[in-house]
């Protein structure tokens, strides 16, 4: 992988977060382009937070992104750019968990502290077949002792490492590859018969559906787009305007004085969140001239696709404006 080509804690640090939630062959991508924007701390401390925001648009969960940035403003001015060593120095920053810290502090740092990322949990769920979620409180505290009781004190960073591998390349979620594991013999939930079914999955819920109309509005090449409260979903990134009703949507559109008749519907489209689905709508309205004024100037901006302004752009809406565009 990139990052263990020179693991540095800002490379393994960067990592730990890009990886939460996805898969190395997505995060592989965005990680070379990240370190090729932000060589270096220092760099990503000074970065505006759009141009951070743009070189993650599409990984998702975009608070780790906001929270990468604020963690590299508090090491470059409390720190001197420098990480700091201890554990719970590093557990004290935004976004980084204990899991993320002894990343760090063993990968980069030789320290001998144990990690519980995802990988890791499925080995250990397997090995000792546990049951149960591994998210519930009961077996994650088991699980941090047996993590800490394996972690050797020294070459952790290697254990750890390989660890990791294991479980992202052997001991996979769906089909693992039993036969050549190295901890075969000893596997009790291959001995049980077990594997198909650990570790023990959250119980699925039917996810609720929030249906939502966007006003597209464009003008030639340009869309107006309209950024988000820096916090929340999509916090500080720039989307469409957002409405919960085609009712709300005509009022607001009547008071602005947008001739609703003459929009285009589009079909409704669906975006899944990890706790809702989000069906969406796009209402695609041409605005003849572009207004020389806009309201609430600071959080509102025409945009162009191939802009050389850096903006974060949520997945939906990017792919939008590149469908619109294409057809025009």
């Amino acid at each position: 992988m990139p990052w263990q080509l020179s693991p540095t804690p800002y490379r393994v640090w960067l990592s730990e977060i890009m990886l939460q939630q996805t898969q190395v062959a997505t995060v592989i991508p965005y990680f070379e382009r990240f370190i090729d924007n932000f060589p270096s701390i220092e760099a990503l401390a000074k970065a505006p937070l759009d141009d951070v925001l743009h070189h993650w648009s599409g990984l998702g969960y975009y608070a780790r992104a906001r929270n990468l940035h604020k963690t590299a403003a508090i090491i470059v001015e409390k720190y001197e750019g420098s990480f700091p060593e201890t554990l719970a120095e590093l557990v004290d920053l935004p976004g980084i968990g204990r899991s993320t810290g002894g990343a760090i502090a063993s990968l980069s740092m030789g320290q001998s502290v144990a990690i519980l990322d995802g990988n890791v949990k499925r080995v250990l769920c397997r090995f000792f077949a546990i049951q149960g979620w591994s998210g519930s409180a009961a077996i994650l505290k088991r699980l941090w002792v047996l993590s800490e009781q394996l972690t050797p004190k020294k070459s952790a960073g290697h254990y750890n490492q390989a660890m990791m591998d294991l479980g992202a390349t052997v001991c996979t979620r769906s089909k693992p590859n039993c036969t050549q594991c190295p901890l075969m013999n000893d596997c009790l939930a291959l001995k049980q018969d077990l594997v198909s079914i650990l570790p023990t999955p959250k119980k699925r819920m039917n996810l609720p559906v929030k249906k939502r109309y966007w006003l597209v509005q464009k003008n030639g090449q340009e869309f107006l787009l309209k950024q988000r409260p820096p916090v929340g979903l999509w916090g500080g990134l720039w989307a469409f305007s957002e409405f919960s009703s085609y009712d709300e949507l005509n009022v607001w559109c009547d008071a602005k004085g947008i001739d609703l008749a003459a929009s285009d519907k589009m079909a409704e489209k669906r975006h899944t969140f990890s706790h809702y689905h989000l069906d969406y709508t796009p209402i695609v309205c041409m605005a003849p001239t572009r207004p020389s004024q806009i309201e609430d100037e600071h959080r509102t901006s025409w945009y162009q696709i191939d802009s050389r302004v850096k903006i974060g752009l949520p997945k939906p809406v990017s792919e939008l404006i590149s469908q619109l565009t294409n057809e025009s």
